[in-house]
């Protein structure tokens, strides 16, 4: 699978939403039902617990084939065998990062500024993180809403993938794949607070899809 068809939906970790299921069993009915990319976000755990989520969410992305990203913590990424790291604004930037990383790491950053997403893009970042598309409760730092318009700006400033994160429900990402050209969206409770997150992934891919093969098409 290439990156930017793992991008077309990038789920995210929270165990307080996932709850009373453990985050693994959210992310393994995500990846069975089709989700192409997993990144671990778990703001209040440790570097030990961090660590412990991290190797038991590679060994399902592994299973399943998906892509793993690990939220800030390039050090974790590494031991744990990670795809990559996804770096947000108070993080090391990219092109120190990517002084660092072995061959082949994927680097992803958060930006809803197309001229900071072509210096991210120009220092080695493989794609954008990009929002909050809609307004948000799961990401206290999203910002203001930028909206589908404000997403197709910055997707349009960069040639990597864009995806759009914020408040992203599967009509939403139906908005996202008609009017913009990201690759596709990340989403935190769409999935992981869903009664039936594998329903969800396949709502969420579905338009990508669709607009994958009528492109195929033309």
């Amino acid at each position: 699978m290439t990156l930017h068809r793992a991008l077309r939906l990038i789920v995210i970790t929270d165990s307080a939403l996932a709850a009373p299921r453990t985050t693994a069993e959210v992310v393994e009915e995500a990846l069975s039902a089709g989700a192409p990319a997993i990144q671990l976000r778990e703001k209040g755990a440790s570097s030990r617990e961090l660590m412990a989520q991290a190797e038991r969410l590679r060994e399902l992305t592994t299973k399943w084939n998906g892509y793993f990203f690990l939220n800030d913590r390039f050090d974790i990424a590494l031991a744990a065998g990670a795809d990559g790291v996804h770096l947000g604004p108070n993080d090391p930037p990219v092109k120190a990062i990517r002084s660092a990383a072995p061959e082949g790491f994927l680097i992803g950053h958060s930006t809803d500024d197309p001229a900071e997403a072509r210096e991210a893009a120009a220092h080695g970042a493989d794609y954008i993180g990009c929002g909050a598309v809609y307004p948000t409760s799961t990401k206290s730092d999203a910002g203001t809403a930028i909206g589908v318009e404000g997403l197709a700006a910055v997707a349009r400033a960069v040639e990597i993938p864009v995806v759009g994160i914020g408040g992203i429900t599967p009509e939403g990402a139906r908005e996202i794949a008609a009017g913009s050209p990201a690759a596709g969206v990340a989403v935190i409770g769409a999935v992981m607070a869903a009664s039936d997150p594998g329903a969800v992934v396949k709502a969420l891919l579905a338009p990508f899809d669709e607009r994958e093969r009528a492109r195929s098409q033309q």
